[in-house]
Formats: C-alpha cells, sequence, structure tokens
C-alpha cells in the first residue's frame, strides 16, 4: 500500500479546485486566479506534473496555462549530451 503525504490546503484553494472539474472550460476572471496560482507555485519550485495532479487537468493545459502567463519554463534536467568540462 502506498501512502502519499497529504499537505494542507488552503479553503480557497479547495474551492477553487472544486469548481475546476477535469474537462471544463476555465475563462474569465476564473483563468486569471488560476493562472496566477499556477506561477506563484511554479515559481516557487513546483513541477508541472504536481500542478497537474494538484488541479486535476493534464500536464498539457498547465503547461500552456504557464506559457501563457509568461513563465519562463524550467529544463528538463538530468544529463545532458554536451561536451564535459574540462576537469583541472
Amino acid at each position: 500500500m502506498i501512502m502519499r503525504d497529504k499537505r494542507r490546503i488552503s479553503h480557497e484553494e479547495a474551492r477553487v479546485a472544486e469548481t475546476l472539474k477535469k474537462g471544463s472550460r476555465v475563462t474569465g476572471a476564473a483563468r486569471e486566479k488560476l493562472a496566477a496560482d499556477l506561477k506563484r507555485k511554479y515559481d516557487s519550485g513546483a513541477s508541472i506534473r504536481a500542478l497537474a495532479e494538484e488541479t486535476g487537468r493534464s500536464y498539457g493545459f498547465v503547461h500552456r496555462m504557464l506559457s501563457e502567463s509568461g513563465v519562463v519554463l524550467r529544463g528538463r534536467g538530468g544529463a545532458t549530451r554536451g561536451k564535459k568540462a574540462a576537469s583541472a
């Protein structure tokens, strides 16, 4: 059995998540608020996948919202295939 950490979410976050059912269209003020919340959390270090799971939306939706908000997305990380740095 896998146990996950359940972090506390504010009443406001719970209300926003409840109104944003997967597949429902997000427009107007709700879209702006969601974009601002996603941007704040992403800038604080949350991953796109974590944000997608938290909001019940797809990875692509969260990625698009962040891009539309002007967020500079982080690189994927991991190993690179470039030249090795010269070791001294």
